[in-house]
């Protein structure tokens, strides 16, 4: 597959190394941005290699690369074997469920990501959920129907599942209690509030922190942080989307999580070589080893 093209600013300089090796659990590697480090504008297997050398060279030595429409899920399965560093999710993105019903080809997608799902480095589901923010009312019943579907691939798989939720924290939770939720469930790029974060936490749900949590804006985010448990935090980019300030407005990439961990470290009042250390075994803890 072709990556998709972004055009942005300038490259966000690289930090300084995390001191234990930590896992980003959410990155789109076949979405690249002009504006990235030379290593990650490179083409075919020496980009892809260029993007994980250059996130191990600061401390992050393991993604979870996460294809969520059909093009994005063939391709991400295509390179997995290529990568020790690199498993993979399948899904189909809530925004992708309304326009595949409205061509009458849902199901057929739903077929071939099963399919797909059954990669043995392929270990979630995801990203699935809701958003509400770029589907209107008459695409919801769909968008409830794939989320529903894709809970019960996780569960038939034993995967992990890998939730997005925008601006629909209510159903979400709704929903994952109507059908039982699968015994690792993520809320990818998390964004709700404190009472949200400890129900999530009460539920044995993880809940994976994005560098949102370095936005001025973001006091609710880091104020539901602060009270979740240690052991139920996972750190993402969501790249090359959400960069972390003070680098917002550059293409992110795995290289910058460590600008999140800090702020996490922190938001928690723990040494950074420990939350490395918790967010690793999590991570292994939620994905299986790499």
């Amino acid at each position: 597959m072709a990556p998709h093209d972004r055009s942005h600013g300038e490259p966000a300089p690289v930090p300084d190394p995390l001191p234990v090796p930590v896992v980003d659990n959410h990155t789109h590697l076949d979405i690249v941005r002009d504006d990235l480090p030379e290593p990650l504008l490179a083409d075919g297997h020496e980009r892809v290699a260029g993007a994980l050398a250059l996130a191990a060279s600061v401390g992050v030595d393991r993604v979870v690369q996460v294809g969520c429409d059909l093009e994005s899920a063939r391709w991400t399965v295509s390179v997995l074997d290529d990568y020790p560093a690199m498993l993979g999710a399948v899904a189909l993105h809530p925004n992708e469920a309304p326009r595949l019903a409205a061509q009458g080809v849902l199901a057929d997608a739903q077929a071939e990501i099963e399919a797909l799902a059954a990669h043995p480095r392929v270990r979630a589901i995801g990203e699935t959920g809701l958003d509400y923010f770029r589907t209107g009312e008459d695409g919801v019943g769909a968008q409830h129907d794939s989320f529903r579907w894709h809970i019960d691939l996780a569960k038939r798989t034993g995967k992990a599942l890998q939730i997005h939720d925008r601006d629909s924290h209510e159903d979400v939770l709704r929903i994952l209690a109507e059908e039982g939720a699968p015994e690792r469930t993520v809320l990818h790029c998390f964004s709700g509030d404190v009472a949200m974060a400890r129900e999530c936490a009460d539920r044995g749900y993880y809940l994976s922190v994005a560098g949102t949590v370095t936005f001025k804006n973001a006091r609710g985010l880091r104020d539901a942080v602060a009270i979740t448990p240690l052991d139920r935090l996972l750190v993402e980019t969501d790249a090359p989307y959400l960069t972390p300030s003070p680098h917002r407005g550059s293409a992110n990439a795995s290289y910058l999580v460590p600008h999140t961990v800090r702020r996490l470290a922190d938001l928690l009042s723990v040494d950074v070589a420990t939350l490395c250390a918790t967010l690793s075994d999590t991570s292994e803890a939620v994905y299986g080893p790499w």
